[in-house]
């Protein structure tokens, strides 16, 4: 259930870690001998050309699958074996990212193939890291450091709302009104008064989530917050509300600091899959901004943005009928 604590938050993660790496290593094997045993079938899924040259090297990254799935398979911790399947992840990328580019290949089936594999690649590398011990350390009141070596992704956007200060602290204090303008955030569970629970896409399909609790809530002021120990997504942050110049509203500040799942080769692949954290925020208070001021997202077509985006509502509502929120939902 949501909230409840191992009583060891580094041997729950190592188990987390274990168990995915177990199933990391049945599914090489299963992947392995598929493209051993049937290397038309996979090269026709994955939309490359069935010629001689792609079956020997399905027949090759076949044979380095089992090798690697029996390997994670037989030893109690198999950090090792998982790192080589982040080495084989980056070549399959490689001969992917060729494919591509090739003139004979089926670019859609290619391009989903690649998505699935960077998918896979976070997985492993996330696997890697915390079977090898990432660096982190934990302190006396069992919050994660953040690991050594690595500043992690730290963002800082702000935005005007044109809404009285107290309408729009109180929306955001409602933490299950998040996936409502956060587009990657599929829910937010309230545990007390305290504490909460998240859960998000992340990149290449997967998902993630995480304990947070609110460590500073100043009415109409400020509410800052932190993840707890054991999270997917170590992170902490803060959002300022103050009066905006000239009667505009309210300004809103966020400031947020986390370690993406896979380290510097999720924040890379996440960028690969055009979601670069700052613009992720700035777009997540755009519809914040919608949904306060109009009541809903808005969409639109015509932009430089590949795919409907967050279109920016007109400073002056005067003419506009708002749907505001009242006291924090609608």
């Amino acid at each position: 259930m949501p909230g409840r604590r191992a009583t060891d938050p580094g041997r729950s993660t190592e188990d987390k870690a274990d168990r995915r790496a177990r199933g990391l290593g049945w599914f090489s094997i299963g992947l392995g001998l598929a493209q051993i045993g049937a290397p038309r079938a996979v090269a026709k899924l994955i939309g490359v050309n069935d010629d001689e040259e792609t079956r020997n090297t399905m027949f090759a990254i076949g044979l380095r699958e089992i090798t690697s799935g029996i390997g994670i398979l037989s030893q109690p911790r198999p950090a090792g074996w998982v790192w080589s399947r982040v080495g084989g992840d980056l070549m399959d990328l490689a001969l992917l990212g060729k494919a591509l580019n090739a003139d004979d290949s089926d670019r859609a089936r290619v391009a989903t193939a690649t998505a699935a594999v960077l998918g896979v690649t976070v997985l492993d590398f996330l696997t890697g890291r915390q079977l090898s011990g990432d660096g982190s350390e934990q302190r006396a009141d069992g919050a994660r450091l953040r690991s050594k070596g690595s500043r992690g992704i730290e963002v800082v956007e702000a935005i005007t709302i044109n809404r009285p200060r107290q309408e729009v602290y109180a929306f955001w204090h409602n933490f299950e009104n998040f996936p409502r303008f956060m587009a990657h955030l599929e829910s937010v569970q309230v545990i007390d008064d305290r504490r909460s629970h998240w859960k998000a896409r992340a990149p290449g399909g997967t998902g993630v989530e995480w304990d947070a609790e609110t460590i500073e809530d100043r009415p109409n002021e400020l509410i800052a917050w932190r993840s707890v120990s054991d999270s997917d997504v170590p992170n902490t942050g803060q959002v300022r509300f103050r009066d905006a110049p000239g009667n505009r509203g309210t300004e809103v500040i966020v400031e947020l600091k986390y370690q993406p799942p896979g380290g510097r080769i999720g924040a890379l692949i996440a960028k690969l899959f055009g979601e670069e954290p700052s613009q992720q925020v700035k777009s997540d208070l755009r519809r914040l901004k919608q949904v306060l001021e109009v009541g809903e997202v808005v969409h639109s077509d015509a932009s430089i943005y590949p795919g409907p985006h967050p279109a920016r509502p007109p400073e002056d509502l005067s003419e506009v009928e708002l749907l505001g929120a009242q006291g924090g939902g609608f």
